[in-house]
C-alpha cells in the first residue's frame, strides 16, 4: 500500500510556541508580500496544547513582536506577575533571599502555556496555516542528494507483532521545500538529524534537567493572583542542582513544580519523591491543605545554554525552539526565546523561498540569530549552568545568579554574586 502525498512549501513539526510562531510568521510575511505560501503544521497531541506542560511565567517580548495587538486579539495573558519571592529552605525553616536580577518578573504574566498555544493556533489558522493535530512525524524524508524533503506520519493499524492488521493504514508523506523541526527537548527526529548532518560537531554536549509540575485548585483565602515563589535548598543536597517554583494563576489555581539537573550523582535520588517532600515544607505546605490536584506531568529540559546550541540549518530545513535548546537557565524561561528563534527562522526561510537562489539551506537564520536579542540574552548567562561543576566543585550549589556554599558558617549560607559572563 503506497502512502498518500501532500505537498507544501513549508512543513513545521511540532505545535508548541516555537512551531506556531514559525508558521504564523511565515504566513504574515507571505500575506504582506501578496504571495501564496502553503504552510502545514503537525502536532502529535490530540489537540494543540495537549502535550504542553502548562503553568509558566511568560515574558511577552517575542509575542509583542509577533502580534503587537495581542491584547486586543484576546491573548490569554490574564494574570500579571506582582510579587517575586526567592527563598532558601532548610529542613524545617526558610529565609528570604534577594531576588536575582534575572528573576525579576515585572511586566511578565503567569499563564497557562497550553491556552497560549491554543490561542496561537487560532491565529495561525486565521492566517491560512493548515494544522493537523493527532499526527506524529515518524520519519524524515530525503531526496537523492541527501537534502530533507519533508516528513512522514506514522502507520496506523499495526499489531503487537509489528505486522499490519486488517485496519492498517500507511502514514502520509508531507513533502516540503523546507521542513522546520520544533519538536522540543530530545525530539526523536531531531536526534537523527544531529547524526546525519553532524549538527553537534564543535559545540558543547547538551545537558538536561527534568521538570515536574502540578496544577492545584486551592482555598480562595490562600490564593494571591500574581504571587511568585522560587526556592533553593532543602530537600536538595548542596551538590545537586535544583529548585522549586510556585505560581498563583487566576481562578484560585496555583502551579507548583520542581526542576532537578540530571547530572546528580546519588543513584538513589528520585526527582519525583524529592518534589513530594518539598510540598511538605512549612513554607509552602499550607497552600495545598484543603486543595485538590487538578493535573500533573513532567518534561525534559535543555540546560546547556548558548555553547550547547547545535548547527541550526541543514539542506532542506532547520531547528527552532527547545529542539535546539534556547532555555535561559537563570530566568527559568524559554518560551520567549523559542518563539523568537522560530520567527527568525521563518524570515530566513521565506526570503530563501522567495529568492532565485538554488540553495536549500536557510543560512541567514543563524546569522540573524547571532545579532538578535536572543543571542545577547543567552550569551550573558552562558556560564551559569556549566559553572556548577566546572568552577566551584562539590559542596556548592548554583542557583540562578547566586552561589550557595554548604561550608558557610552559621547563621546561614554565604551568598555570592559571581560574574559569569566571561
Amino acid at each position: 500500500m503506497t502512502r498518500d502525498v501532500m505537498p507544501y512549501d513549508v512543513v513545521v513539526v511540532g505545535g508548541g510556541p516555537a512551531g506556531l510562531s514559525t508558521a504564523i510568521r511565515l504566513k504574515q510575511r507571505a500575506n504582506a508580500a501578496g504571495q501564496e505560501l502553503a504552510v502545514c503544521l503537525i502536532e502529535k497531541g490530540s489537540e494543540i496544547g495537549a502535550h504542553i506542560l502548562s503553568g509558566a511565567v511568560f515574558e511577552p517580548r517575542a509575542l509583542n513582536e509577533l502580534f503587537p495587538d495581542w491584547k486586543e486579539r484576546g491573548a490569554p495573558l490574564n494574570t500579571p506577575a506582582t510579587d517575586d519571592n526567592f527563598l532558601f529552605l532548610t529542613e524545617k525553616g526558610s529565609f528570604k533571599l534577594p531576588t536575582p536580577p534575572q528573576m525579576h518578573n515585572h511586566g511578565n504574566y503567569i499563564i497557562s502555556l497550553g491556552n497560549l498555544c491554543r490561542w496561537l493556533a487560532q491565529q495561525a489558522e486565521e492566517l491560512g496555516v493548515d494544522i493537523f493535530p493527532g499526527f506524529a512525524a515518524a520519519e524524515v524524508l530525503y531526496d537523492d542528494s541527501g537534502a530533507v524533503t519533508g516528513v512522514a506520519t506514522g502507520d496506523m493499524g499495526v499489531g503487537r507483532d509489528g505486522e499490519p492488521t486488517a485496519h492498517y493504514q500507511p502514514g502520509v508523506e508531507l513533502h516540503a521545500r523546507q521542513t522546520i523541526f520544533a519538536e522540543g527537548c530530545r525530539g526523536s527526529l531531531t536526534k537523527t538529524l544531529f547524526e546525519r548532518f553532524n549538527l553537534r560537531d564543535g559545540v558543547d554536549p547538551q545537558t538536561f534537567g527534568i521538570g515536574i509540575k502540578e496544577l492545584w485548585e486551592i482555598d480562595p483565602s490562600k490564593h494571591q493572583a500574581g504571587k511568585i515563589i522560587h526556592s533553593i535548598g532543602w530537600p536538595m543536597q548542596a551538590d545537586t542542582y535544583g529548585g522549586s517554583f510556585l505560581y498563583h494563576l487566576e481562578n484560585n489555581q496555583i502551579v507548583v513544580g520542581f526542576v532537578i539537573g540530571l547530572d546528580y550523582t546519588n543513584p538513589h535520588l528520585s526527582p519525583f519523591e524529592e518534589f513530594q517532600r518539598f510540598k511538605t515544607h512549612p513554607a509552602v505546605r499550607h497552600f495545598f491543605e484543603g486543595g485538590r490536584r487538578v493535573s500533573y506531568g513532567a518534561r525534559a529540559i535543555n540546560e546547556g545554554g548558548w555553547q550547547s546550541i547545535p548547527k541550526l540549518t541543514f539542506p532542506g530545513g532547520c531547528l527552532v525552539g527547545c529542539t535546539a535548546g534556547f532555555l535561559n537557565v537563570p530566568k527559568i524561561k524559554g518560551s520567549h526565546t523559542a518563539m523568537k528563534s522560530g520567527m527568525l527562522a521563518a524570515d530566513a526561510v521565506f526570503d530563501l523561498l522567495a529568492s532565485d537562489s538554488t540553495s536549500t539551506e536557510a543560512t541567514a537564520y543563524p546569522a540573524a540569530l547571532e545579532t538578535s536579542w536572543v543571542a545577547e540574552e543567552l550569551k550573558a548567562v552562558r556560564n551559569i549552568r556549566p559553572s556548577f561543576h566546572k568552577a566551584y566543585g562539590p559542596g556548592c550549589s548554583i542557583a540562578p545568579s547566586i552561589l550557595i556554599c554548604s561550608k558557610a558558617k552559621p547563621p546561614g549560607p554565604s551568598i555570592i554574586t559571581p560574574t559569569m559572563t566571561g
